[in-house]
């Protein structure tokens, strides 16, 4: 038996002891996302852990996502292996600059990408994913004028696709902007027949490269559904694992090799193991802020 697999067997226990679920999300190392009960984009994850009768999450992913899920589930337990692993564009928008921003658009509705922080999505009306934008801002009045926060590429996704007038916050995903269209070319050449599916936090130039623009979610799905044998893919590229392993017999390619994401592959099994063991790192949210967070989760969801 190999030390992985010890590891293994021991988290396996702990998980039973501690009535523990183990969240990964799609950018997670393949290690972490072979023991995880639930593999999956943020939200999604964060619900099906609300659903199950888990006393504890253990979330593998970056700090807004475990506050998303203690969020949804106050009653539980969430715990972060690595209480270090951050969202770059998370961190783009202090509280103290969006108090600025309301002065400037006091009568406009925010609308937040879930790729923030709670006391971001406490300040806004609605929140939203990549999955789901289009449909978020479709359903706002067209006479309401809308701020679009943190990422700038997927609110520029959103406005071409909705025609509507949005003002964007200057964010991004430091990980999706370096892929560069030059990148997609290279990967063409060298593969003709390959599907490219990209993620909408990638730039304008990138999106206009793409056969299909989707989120992490929407490229499992499509991937599995397509006929296609060979993708090119352009997000994180943690997101090949899943991809091998539910299609064997199909070839995926990164856009990018340098499209890696640091702070999501901070987790491994070793901390997960020891966060079971040592029942550490609580994410908590203030109940104020996470009842109103609350209320922008479900607004959207009220409408998707």
């Amino acid at each position: 038996m190999n030390q992985n697999q010890k590891i293994s067997d021991k988290i396996q226990n702990l998980k039973k002891q501690r009535n523990a679920v183990i969240l990964a999300h799609n950018y997670q190392i393949g290690e972490v996302q072979d023991i995880a009960d639930f593999v999956g984009d943020s939200l999604d994850l964060s619900q099906q852990a609300a659903r199950t009768d888990a006393r504890v999450i253990v979330f593998c992913g970056v700090h807004f996502m475990a506050e998303t899920a203690a969020i949804l589930s106050p009653e539980k337990t969430v715990l972060m292996p690595d209480v270090n692993a951050g969202c770059a564009m998370a961190n783009m928008i202090t509280p103290r600059q969006f108090a600025e921003l309301k002065k400037e658009h006091p009568e406009a509705v925010y609308v937040c990408y879930v790729n923030c922080t709670a006391e971001t999505k406490a300040e806004c009306d609605y929140c939203c994913t990549s999955a789901n934008a289009i449909k978020v801002v479709q359903a706002i009045p067209q006479k309401k004028k809308i701020v679009f926060l943190p990422d700038k590429y997927l609110g520029s996704y959103v406005k071409s696709q909705t025609k509507r007038d949005l003002i964007l916050w200057d964010g991004y995903c430091p990980t999706h902007r370096r892929i560069l269209p030059e990148d997609i070319l290279k990967k063409k050449a060298a593969h003709p027949k390959a599907e490219v599916l990209v993620h909408p936090e990638c730039t304008p130039e990138v999106i206009a490269m793409a056969d299909q623009v989707l989120s992490t979610s929407g490229i499992c799905r499509h991937a599995r559904e397509s006929e296609s044998e060979e993708f090119i893919i352009g997000t994180e590229i943690g997101i090949l694992h899943r991809l091998e392993k539910e299609n064997p017999k199909k070839k995926f390619y990164p856009a990018s090799e340098l499209s890696d994401c640091p702070n999501m592959k901070l987790n491994n099994l070793e901390k997960i193991l020891w966060s079971l063991e040592d029942m550490v790192y609580e994410v908590k949210v203030p109940e104020g802020i996470a009842k109103r967070a609350k209320k922008s989760i479900d607004r959207m969801l009220e409408i998707t």
